[in-house]
């Protein structure tokens, strides 16, 4: 495989780095009841990972009593088609940050059916204008400088912009107002799923996912079935942990959706729709997750949050950026997580260039042994390949 980063990576990295890790250790320390809460977390997804079948049914009884749809995919393929027949063809679609989207290329089939499909996230939009892969779990368009984006967006959607992020966001801003009030169907992911009431917790600083969630007629949630928790309570906690741990705390937004939009204002009487979407529908995933938590080592790997720590420690991430693990799932933790997803024999060979430094571990607020789940990678790999 070719080890040559993207143009500009040495330098879109160092940027981040500087800016990320003093802010992650700051706030550590300014709110340690982060830590208590993180090990707490841990203990919560343990007890669905061991029991995820019930946990999933649990959800599933949820969802339907706060009058919205589930569903349960096993494939990429049959997540795709059952949004394909909840959207149709014709639509204008607004799409918040999702990596289990991009894990089974739910965009471009959508656009395939005839569909107007946008990410709302900036570094997904930007990733999306620029027809790329996203570099990092948490910020998608880590590898591209201030000044090639400016060149995109000039490119691409004919907009001169200086290469400044302030810049950058008004103008994505005002490009993206448009697309939310023609928008018939919004899809997002989810932070947390809360088993015990079927409520959605979504964690941002941008307003897009909010955005997302409330203008659309339609919402769906779409994502994989690690991301269930037992409670509301812990759903909550999640996106606290989350946010601490990706450097952007108190996050700006924290979104919680159960069912479609109601009112309870005419006599008490609960009616649903009122101004917000009139359908809600969760689409979970599998793609290999039940198997994973079956697994003797990597069923760890489900209990990651996607706070993306691990790469900003990581020195072959420094030197490779996205080359390492398969995107949308790069980085230390995307080793296991291109595993889990997409197999062994795909996730080996960048498995092959981790260099054991250890700072991953060290450094997760799930504590995830990621140096085993890696080592165990390479090791079925090889033996794979010499068999």
């Amino acid at each position: 495989m070719s080890l040559n980063p993207p143009s500009g990576w040495e330098t879109a990295i160092e940027r981040a780095k500087s800016s990320n890790i003093p802010s992650v250790y700051r706030i550590l320390e300014q709110y340690p009841y982060i830590k208590d809460l993180a090990r707490e977390l841990r203990k919560a997804k343990e007890e669905v990972i061991k029991n995820l079948d019930h946990y999933i049914e649990m959800t599933r009884k949820s969802v339907e009593r706060i009058g919205g749809r589930f569903y349960l995919a096993n494939t990429p393929q049959e997540a795709r088609e059952i949004v394909g027949k909840i959207v149709g063809s014709g639509k204008v679609i607004v799409m918040s940050k999702n990596n289990v989207a991009t894990e089974t290329g739910l965009r471009p089939y959508l656009q395939e059916l005839g569909n107007e499909v946008w990410e709302t996230d900036l570094g997904e939009f930007l990733v999306q204008i620029a027809n790329e892969e996203p570099s990092h779990i948490l910020a998608p368009a880590l590898h591209m400088t201030k000044e090639r984006i400016a060149q995109v967006m000039k490119e691409k959607l004919g907009i001169n912009v200086q290469p400044d992020p302030v810049a950058i966001a008004q103008v994505a801003r005002e490009f993206l107002r448009d697309k939310f009030m023609k928008a018939q169907v919004g899809i997002t992911g989810a932070n947390a799923i809360a088993a015990d009431t079927g409520a959605v917790l979504l964690v941002e600083n941008e307003g897009n996912i909010r955005m997302t969630t409330v203008v659309p007629p339609v919402h769906i949630v779409y994502d994989g079935v690690e991301k269930i928790v037992p409670t509301l309570y812990h759903a909550v906690m999640e996106t606290l942990v989350q946010a601490a741990y990706a450097g952007h705390y108190p996050p700006t937004y924290v979104n919680l959706t159960a069912g479609p939009s109601s009112t309870g204002d005419v006599e008490m009487f609960r009616v649903s729709p009122a101004q917000g979407p009139r359908e809600f529908h969760m689409v979970l995933i599998d793609n290999g997750r039940r198997r994973a938590a079956r697994d003797p080592v990597l069923w760890e790997a489900l209990l990651c949050i996607r706070c993306g720590r691990c790469s900003m420690h990581c020195p072959t991430y420094w030197a490779v950026g996205p080359l390492f693990g398969k995107p949308p799932y790069t980085g230390p933790m995307g080793i296991p997580w291109t595993a889990v997803t997409r197999g062994i024999e795909v996730a080996g060979p960048a498995a092959m260039l981790c260099t054991h430094s250890g700072n991953c571990r060290e450094v997760c607020p799930m504590n995830i042994n990621l140096p085993l789940l890696i080592q165990h990678i390479k090791g079925e790999y090889m033996k794979s390949i010499t068999k």
